[in-house]
Protein backbone atom coordinates (compact mmCIF):
# COMPACT_ATOMS: atom_id res chain seq x y z
CA UNK A 1 0.00 0.00 0.00
CA UNK A 2 1.39 3.41 -0.96
CA UNK A 3 0.59 6.30 1.34
CA UNK A 4 1.52 9.50 -0.51
CA UNK A 5 1.03 11.70 2.53
CA UNK A 6 3.87 9.80 4.21
CA UNK A 7 6.29 9.98 1.29
CA UNK A 8 5.87 13.67 0.43
CA UNK A 9 7.62 15.05 3.55
CA UNK A 10 10.43 12.50 3.22
CA UNK A 11 11.06 13.36 -0.44
CA UNK A 12 10.75 17.11 0.24
CA UNK A 13 13.39 16.90 2.99
CA UNK A 14 15.74 14.96 0.71
CA UNK A 15 15.25 17.55 -2.06
CA UNK A 16 15.99 20.44 0.33
CA UNK A 17 19.20 18.77 1.43
CA UNK A 18 20.25 17.97 -2.16
CA UNK A 19 19.72 21.39 -3.77
CA UNK A 20 19.76 23.65 -0.74
CA UNK A 21 16.72 25.24 0.86
CA UNK A 22 17.66 28.65 -0.59
CA UNK A 23 17.12 27.20 -4.10
CA UNK A 24 13.56 26.01 -3.50
CA UNK A 25 10.67 28.34 -4.31
CA UNK A 26 7.21 27.32 -3.20
CA UNK A 27 3.83 28.85 -4.01
CA UNK A 28 5.09 30.67 -7.09
CA UNK A 29 2.70 30.89 -10.04
CA UNK A 30 4.66 30.70 -13.31
CA UNK A 31 2.83 32.38 -16.17
CA UNK A 32 5.41 32.94 -18.91
CA UNK A 33 8.42 31.11 -20.34
CA UNK A 34 11.43 33.17 -21.40
CA UNK A 35 13.05 32.44 -24.74
CA UNK A 36 16.83 32.33 -25.14
CA UNK A 37 17.93 35.40 -27.10
CA UNK A 38 20.78 33.42 -28.73
CA UNK A 39 18.70 30.36 -29.63
CA UNK A 40 15.09 31.01 -30.69
CA UNK A 41 14.24 27.32 -30.19
CA UNK A 42 15.30 27.22 -26.53
CA UNK A 43 13.70 28.33 -23.29
CA UNK A 44 16.07 30.11 -20.91
CA UNK A 45 13.85 30.70 -17.90
CA UNK A 46 10.44 31.64 -16.57
CA UNK A 47 8.54 34.52 -14.99
CA UNK A 48 6.13 34.23 -12.07
CA UNK A 49 4.77 35.75 -8.89
CA UNK A 50 4.21 34.62 -5.33
CA UNK A 51 0.65 33.68 -4.44
CA UNK A 52 1.25 34.66 -0.79
CA UNK A 53 3.46 37.75 -0.93
CA UNK A 54 3.76 40.79 -3.23
CA UNK A 55 6.86 39.38 -4.99
CA UNK A 56 7.73 38.98 -8.67
CA UNK A 57 10.26 36.35 -9.82
CA UNK A 58 12.42 35.99 -12.92
CA UNK A 59 14.13 32.59 -13.12
CA UNK A 60 17.12 31.97 -15.37
CA UNK A 61 17.75 28.31 -16.21
CA UNK A 62 19.94 26.05 -18.32
CA UNK A 63 17.00 23.66 -18.71
CA UNK A 64 13.27 24.03 -18.09
CA UNK A 65 10.91 21.17 -17.30
CA UNK A 66 7.27 21.98 -17.95
CA UNK A 67 5.28 19.63 -15.70
CA UNK A 68 1.94 21.36 -15.18
CA UNK A 69 -0.30 18.38 -15.81
CA UNK A 70 -2.96 17.83 -18.40
CA UNK A 71 -6.23 19.55 -19.18
CA UNK A 72 -8.97 17.45 -17.63
CA UNK A 73 -11.46 20.31 -17.42
CA UNK A 74 -11.68 20.96 -21.16
CA UNK A 75 -14.75 18.77 -21.49
CA UNK A 76 -17.77 18.43 -19.23
CA UNK A 77 -18.42 14.97 -17.76
CA UNK A 78 -21.34 13.00 -19.16
CA UNK A 79 -22.63 12.45 -15.62
CA UNK A 80 -25.92 14.12 -14.77
CA UNK A 81 -27.68 15.29 -11.64
CA UNK A 82 -25.85 14.71 -8.36
CA UNK A 83 -23.22 12.57 -10.10
CA UNK A 84 -21.97 15.57 -12.12
CA UNK A 85 -20.52 17.12 -8.99
CA UNK A 86 -19.10 13.86 -7.67
CA UNK A 87 -17.12 12.86 -10.76
CA UNK A 88 -13.41 13.11 -10.04
CA UNK A 89 -11.60 15.59 -12.24
CA UNK A 90 -8.36 17.21 -11.15
CA UNK A 91 -9.23 20.90 -10.76
CA UNK A 92 -5.61 21.94 -11.12
CA UNK A 93 -5.12 20.41 -14.59
CA UNK A 94 -6.18 23.51 -16.48
CA UNK A 95 -4.04 23.18 -19.61
CA UNK A 96 -1.80 26.11 -18.69
CA UNK A 97 1.29 24.12 -19.64
CA UNK A 98 -0.12 23.56 -23.13
CA UNK A 99 -0.61 27.30 -23.49
CA UNK A 100 2.85 28.23 -22.20
CA UNK A 101 4.55 25.64 -24.40
CA UNK A 102 2.61 26.70 -27.47
CA UNK A 103 3.31 30.39 -26.82
CA UNK A 104 7.03 29.62 -26.44
CA UNK A 105 7.03 27.90 -29.84
CA UNK A 106 6.77 24.22 -28.91
CA UNK A 107 5.16 21.83 -31.35
CA UNK A 108 2.34 20.15 -29.45
CA UNK A 109 1.55 16.65 -30.67
CA UNK A 110 -0.38 13.61 -29.48
CA UNK A 111 -3.01 15.48 -27.49
CA UNK A 112 -5.79 13.32 -28.85
CA UNK A 113 -6.38 11.74 -25.45
CA UNK A 114 -8.54 12.89 -22.56
CA UNK A 115 -9.09 11.74 -19.02
CA UNK A 116 -12.05 9.37 -18.68
CA UNK A 117 -12.54 8.05 -15.15
CA UNK A 118 -13.69 4.47 -14.74
CA UNK A 119 -17.35 4.06 -13.87
CA UNK A 120 -18.42 1.60 -11.27
CA UNK A 121 -21.66 0.88 -9.41
CA UNK A 122 -22.66 3.58 -6.88
CA UNK A 123 -19.43 5.54 -7.26
CA UNK A 124 -17.65 8.09 -9.38
CA UNK A 125 -13.89 8.23 -9.26
CA UNK A 126 -10.56 6.77 -10.31
CA UNK A 127 -10.21 3.07 -9.57
CA UNK A 128 -7.91 0.25 -10.49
Amino acid sequence: MIHGESYKPIIAEAAKMAVGEENIYERVFIFELLKDKNDPNAVAGAVGFSVREPKFYVFKAKAVLLATGGATLLFRPRSTGEAAGRTWYAIFDTGSGYYMGLKAGAILTQFEHRFIPFRFKDGYGPVG
